[in-house]
């Protein structure tokens, strides 16, 4: 009964972090549909542009400055969450290492606004961003989902995010004030910062002194978790950056892909939190099981959501993006499988085979796919050239590969799924 009971606790607890991930991935969504519009009409398509210039830029600094302390951390945190020390050791190194990423950054920003013209244009703009997203970087989001308390976090960083769009609306009244955008993002994210730091003062987590060796140690461990998401980001990038310089930025077909794309990518966060809440859960518990019970309510659902997609992508995109958006329901419709193949490739990913000991073969996996879809990009524009089509059905090759690629792992070391609860 006891042994029940604690099996009921954390199934309780992976559920609440679960919905804590929803509400912190869909609140970004909520907080952009509420602002864009205003700062598009107040800042008109000149200066709302280089916004969108700088923030794109930045999504790649934030990419060094996450580096694979997400995945790496988190593990260590779970499987040691009880001793405070060990804990404390962790959130210092990986403070030190993101400190040293955070310098970085600002040396390689500073050498492209002395070399790159475009960057010449507006220095302090990109430097108020970067000083936003270094601060955002300090959050140790790492280890509430090691410790599984997401509440805390999602918490703090809605009410964060509430108050930067509140003063968005209240400072933002002419093109001139384009500056409030990153330097109320730098607000809110120092706010953000000092209110988790004092909650994980309370828990009995602080810095302590921590030798280079092991702050080394910490940044190598990482470091092929960095890889893989490169790796990833790179073939997700390349699809629409390929289509811009083949057909012009301007041209609908872009459009029209870089539309049902984005589509995809939301219905992909909407799945994201179910398996990063069960990541350090698996690590920390090792209930196999129930990700066979995941697999088996999840995919029944998704086979008819992808359907449903299928049948009226073109209806669906025309009323969610506009009736000038018709035509990419063409794309979204080919592109729908990857929503399908994504599911089971994530929970076979990092959830499964971290806790079997298998974790670098989810990183392997990524990189192997990243290969594949640049060498089919490839090889279509040596023969019968690139188009939007080919593309959606190359994505979805990748996609697949990465999928069967980790369930062949798992099955071939099926023998490690002795259950641990």
């Amino acid at each position: 009964m006891k042994a029940k009971n604690r099996l009921l606790s954390k199934n309780g607890r992976l559920a609440k972090n679960t919905i804590m991930l929803f509400v912190l991935t869909f609140s970004n969504y909520l907080f952009n549909f509420i602002t864009v519009p205003y700062q598009t009409r107040v800042l008109g398509p000149a200066v709302y542009g280089n916004l969108g210039f700088a923030t794109s830029i930045m999504s790649y600094f934030q990419l060094l400055l996450d580096f694979g302390f997400m995945l790496s951390a988190t593990e260590d945190i779970s499987k040691n969450r009880e001793d405070h020390s060990y804990v404390s050791r962790v959130l210092t190194c990986v403070t030190w290492c993101k400190a040293g990423l955070i310098a970085l950054s600002f040396a390689v920003l500073a050498v492209l606004c002395l070399t790159v013209s475009r960057f010449q244009s507006d220095v302090p703009l990109f430097f108020l961003y970067l000083g936003a997203y270094s601060i955002y970087a300090f959050l140790p989001d790492f280890l509430y989902r090691g410790i599984e308390e997401m509440q805390v976090i999602t918490v703090r960083s809605v009410l964060i995010k509430l108050f930067c769009t509140c003063m968005i609306f209240v400072f933002l009244r002419s093109p001139s004030q384009y500056y409030v955008v990153p330097l109320m993002t730098g607000i809110g994210n120092l706010g953000a910062v000092l209110g988790v730091s004092i909650h994980v003062h309370s828990l009995g987590y602080r810095f302590v002194r921590v030798s280079r060796k092991e702050v080394w140690e910490t940044f190598r461990r990482s470091s092929f978790f960095f890889y893989s998401r490169i790796a990833s980001a790179v073939y997700t990038a390349t699809n629409t950056f390929l289509l811009g310089m083949i057909y012009g930025a301007s041209s609908p077909l872009v459009g029209y892909y870089s539309t049902a794309e984005k589509g995809v990518a939301v219905a992909k966060q909407a799945i994201t939190p179910v398996t990063d809440s069960l990541y350090p859960y698996m690590v920390k518990n090792r209930n196999f099981k129930l990700v066979k019970k995941l697999l088996l309510i999840g995919m029944p659902l998704l086979f008819v959501g992808c359907g449903v997609v299928m049948i009226f992508a073109e209806p669906l995109c025309a009323f969610v993006f506009g009736a000038e958006y018709y035509e990419a329901g063409t794309y979204l419709r080919l592109l729908a499988p990857v929503v399908f193949f994504s599911y089971p490739g994530m929970m076979f990913g990092f959830p499964l085979l971290t806790p079997m000991g298998l974790a670098k073969y989810a990183n392997i996996s990524t990189i192997i796919a990243a290969a594949l879809q640049i060498a089919m990009l490839l090889g279509l524009f040596l023969t019968v050239g690139i188009t939007p089509v080919n593309i959606c059905i190359a994505t979805c090759i990748t996609e697949l590969f990465t999928c069967v690629f980790r369930v062949v792992v798992v099955f071939r070391n099926r023998r490690l799924l002795k259950e641990q609860v």
